[in-house]
Parts: C-alpha cells; sequence; structure tokens
C-alpha cells in the first residue's frame, strides 16, 4: 500500500514539475534562460499530497486536494487573486454585464472570515445596512471559520426569494449581529443622475460594467437638455470599482482626447502599458465611439468627484486622472487604496484565476496602492464626522505601496476583544444593557444623494462658491 502511495506521490511530482516546466516556457518563451524548478518544494508538495491520501480521516478526491492547492497559491499571494472554479467564473463573466444572482456583497477574506469589501447599492445587503469591514462569522447555523471563500460565497448565492441569515461581527458592537437577507437577482443600474437643483447635476457611478461609460454619456445628455449646467457632481462613493476600460471611458468623458488616464506597471510587457482617453483603450466589442456624443459644455463645466473610503480601484482610477489633469476638485475622505490590477486568465477546465499582475499609476505617477486617493478638500461623512473604514492597507498580504511606506493596519472588529474573546464594544466596555444571548439587529444604510446627504450638500456648496462649513468632529 505504502509503495503504491509513494508511486503515486512521484507520479503528482512528475505532474507538478511537467505543469511548472509548461508555464516556464509560456512565461519565458523570449528569454534565454528559465530558472530552475524548485524540486525540494515539489517534493514536499507531493509528500503532503501522499500523507494525506493515506492518513485522512476520510478519503478525499484527487481533484479537491489540486484544487485546493491551487487555491491556497493563489489566496496566500496578496487579498486579491483567487481561484475560480467554473461556476464562480462564469459568475464573474455574468457579473460585469450587470446582472447576478445573490445578496449583493463584494467580498475577501480576514483571519479564516468573510469579510466585507462593500456592498453594491440597491442590493438586499445594502439595504439592510451591511457595511464595508464587517466579518461574517456565520451564514444560517454553520460557522465560516474553515470554509474556502468559494465555498462561502456559494452559500450566499441560491435561489430568489430565498432567504439566509448572516451573522457578523462589526467594530464598535459589543455583540454579534444578524441580518436575515432574502436573495434576489441583483441587476445593478450602473449609473444614476437627477438635477440636485436646477443648473447642478448629479452623477454617480455605482460599478464599473461592460456598458457603464455609454450609458454616463446618456445621463450626462439628458442633464444638458434640461438646461445649462453651472455645476456637475461625479459621485463615486462606495463604488467598487470594476473594468479598467469602463473607467478609461468615464474619464474620458471629461478629459480632452488623447490625455493620459493611467498607467500599469508589472513583471511582463503587456502589464506594461499607458491607457489614453482615446477609443481603443476605453472601446470593448463595439466599434461605436460613444464619447464623441459628450455634450461640449461637459468638458468645461466645474466638477466635483464625492469619495470616500468605500471608493476602490476603477472609481480610484477616475478620481485620479481627473485630480491630475486639474479637471476637478476631489472631495470627500480618503478612498480605499486598491491600485492593483487582476488579470483573468481562463484554464482549460472551464475554470479560472484571477491573478494580480500589475500596479497602476496616476497621470503624475502616484501609486494608490495601500494609500488610496486623497481629497483636494475632506469633508466627513457627517457634521459629526465619518465612521471608520476598511481599507486595503488593512487586509492580509495586501500589495505595499512601492513609493509609500506601509500604512499600519487599522484595528478591526476581530481583534476588538476582551480577555474572554468577546467582542467590545468602542468605549472597550461589555454593553450590560442588551441581553447577553441574543444577537443585535443591523440598522438600514444611509441613503447616498438623500435629504441627509452631508457629502453631497457641501460639494453643491463648493460649486456655488459658498462656504463649506466644517465639520465638527475633530
Amino acid at each position: 500500500m505504502r509503495s503504491k502511495l509513494q508511486q503515486a506521490g512521484l507520479v503528482f511530482t512528475g505532474l507538478c514539475a511537467g505543469i511548472l516546466i509548461s508555464l516556464n516556457f509560456s512565461a519565458n518563451a523570449d528569454k534565454n534562460s528559465l530558472p530552475p524548478l524548485p524540486v525540494e518544494e515539489l517534493r514536499n508538495l507531493a509528500d503532503v499530497f501522499n500523507a494525506i491520501k493515506q492518513g485522512y480521516v476520510e478519503p478525499v478526491d484527487d481533484k479537491k486536494l489540486i484544487t485546493y492547492a491551487i487555491s491556497g497559491m493563489l489566496s496566500n499571494l496578496d487579498p486579491h487573486s483567487t481561484y475560480l472554479d467554473p461556476e464562480a467564473f462564469k459568475e464573474l463573466q455574468v457579473g460585469t454585464q450587470g446582472e447576478f444572482g445573490g445578496l449583493g456583497i463584494e467580498v475577501g477574506s480576514e483571519d479564516g472570515y468573510v469579510k466585507v469589501i462593500s456592498p453594491i447599492e440597491d442590493t438586499p445587503a445594502f439595504r439592510a445596512g451591511i457595511k464595508a469591514g464587517d466579518l461574517i462569522i456565520k451564514l444560517d447555523d454553520t460557522p465560516v471559520k474553515g470554509m474556502t471563500l468559494n465555498d462561502a460565497v456559494k452559500r450566499m448565492r441560491g435561489k430568489p426569494k430565498t432567504s439566509i441569515v448572516l451573522t457578523i461581527i462589526r467594530k464598535g458592537e459589543a455583540k454579534p449581529l444578524t441580518v436575515t437577507l432574502v436573495r434576489e437577482i441583483i441587476k445593478v443600474q450602473s449609473v444614476k443622475s437627477k438635477l440636485v437643483e436646477p443648473g447642478y447635476g448629479y452623477v454617480r457611478v455605482v460599478q464599473f460594467q461592460e456598458q457603464t461609460a455609454a450609458s454616463l454619456v446618456q445621463h450626462l445628455d439628458r442633464l444638458v437638455k434640461q438646461g445649462e449646467l453651472k455645476g456637475l457632481i461625479l459621485d463615486l462613493r462606495n463604488d467598487p470599482g470594476g473594468l479598467l476600460n469602463g473607467a478609461v471611458g468615464v474619464s474620458a468623458a471629461f478629459l480632452p482626447p488623447k490625455a493620459l488616464v493611467v498607467s500599469t506597471d508589472g513583471r511582463t510587457d503587456d502589464a506594461r502599458r499607458k491607457y489614453f482617453a482615446v477609443p481603443d483603450d476605453y472601446l470593448r466589442g463595439s466599434r461605436d465611439d460613444y464619447i464623441r456624443n459628450v455634450p461640449a459644455s461637459i468638458k468645461t463645466v466645474p466638477m466635483v468627484v464625492l469619495v470616500n473610503g468605500g471608493s476602490a480601484s476603477a472609481s480610484e482610477i477616475v478620481a485620479g486622472a481627473l485630480q491630475d489633469h486639474k479637471r476637478a476638485v476631489v472631495m470627500g475622505t480618503q478612498s480605499f487604496g486598491k491600485g492593483s490590477v487582476q488579470t483573468i486568465l481562463p484554464l482549460n477546465s472551464n475554470a479560472a484565476i484571477k491573478l494580480t499582475t500589475a500596479r497602476y499609476f496616476t497621470p503624475s505617477g502616484r501609486s494608490i496602492q495601500a494609500k488610496g486617493i486623497v481629497p483636494d478638500i475632506v469633508v466627513e461623512e457627517t457634521p459629526n464626522g465619518s465612521r471608520e473604514r476598511l481599507r486595503e492597507a488593512d487586509l492580509d498580504r495586501h500589495l505595499v505601496n512601492a513609493g509609500e511606506p506601509d500604512a499600519p493596519k487599522s484595528e478591526t472588529p476581530a481583534s476588538r476583544k476582551d480577555p474572554a474573546g468577546k467582542p467590545r464594544d468602542k468605549d472597550n466596555r461589555d454593553n450590560k444593557d442588551k441581553p447577553k444571548d441574543e444577537a443585535d439587529e443591523v440598522k438600514p444604510a444611509f441613503e447616498i444623494a438623500g435629504k441627509d446627504d452631508y457629502q453631497l450638500a457641501q460639494a453643491v456648496n463648493l460649486l456655488k462658491g459658498l462656504q463649506i462649513l466644517q465639520n465638527s468632529a475633530k
């Protein structure tokens, strides 16, 4: 028996070596020398494979073990590299088109739990008050600890009109919170617009999808047709990002033709390039140059861009480009700081890997990684200040910003515990007024662009030339 397993281990080692040789050859076809294969590490991998096959309490399928190995390799690189099984890959492809099933949250992992990166606006999670930084510790009655992120995501997805109970830990709360969500088909309307008052337009980009830039042009055209604009607000708050070409297209709507929008730098030639406000860099699968239809006044109308800690990736590209070209004043609070590019690499098995391949830089050469966009004018979310938010620098294994000292991690909900292991509230005391055996309910989310939107009100004041009210919180 042991002999057979050893033979299987040798076969497995050879298989791994063959794969690595193939990958190395593909990646280095134009180079004179190949790096040596990590033979000892491959033997260790084979030994672990053998040990599991021989001694694990239950039989484990070979395919499952290899999938786990692939997933582990990727997830330990950085927070954004991951393995996509065929189902997850298909959902990703559908999601970029603006319609998919589930709860409506962007998630990552931390300390074995599912961490909320950002709720998507107008989804069950957003309406229920789920917030960036929340740690999901239970799905219905099943603890999340020990699940892979893909498995947790699969449990959260399901048929529309079915429900799931999330138990979460939130910074500042003394007890875990519970919320019951009803799954639905998520149809993200990526662009919204309105006149906040005569002469002052408002456009919000919720997420960057395939048709976002084209939709933006339509919304801008409708605003202009309602009367001459004296000012325009582009709202990128809580926008988790999306497609790079969408960010280039949105930027091109406001910048001069051929203006540099963003550059990327990685190890391979195709990861090092510059993206300009030209059709070749923002059109995808279409030759209809929708940017030609942008009303001329949009290129010069006074602008404010709103950002906050939920503005990430593609939204930071847009804010950084408009800020560097001095096309708009950036207002709000410091953005998330995701300055890395992920490339989807399909595999032969209808699965794929999402691999971090480059860092991106604003037109002036600034790296946003783990730092974010710093607003020209800091305006907190309310007159009393802003709540603390999860940022890229808080994520385990995040890429550092080569041009900046790595930002210290903020305190996470998981770390806010008393010696008995119970979460603490913001005063680091037990909350004695609440039942000890019941989790709290989550409060509904604040409405962006609603009547109590303090940052939006200050953006309008700036466009009018009025004094911006100072926050009372210091």
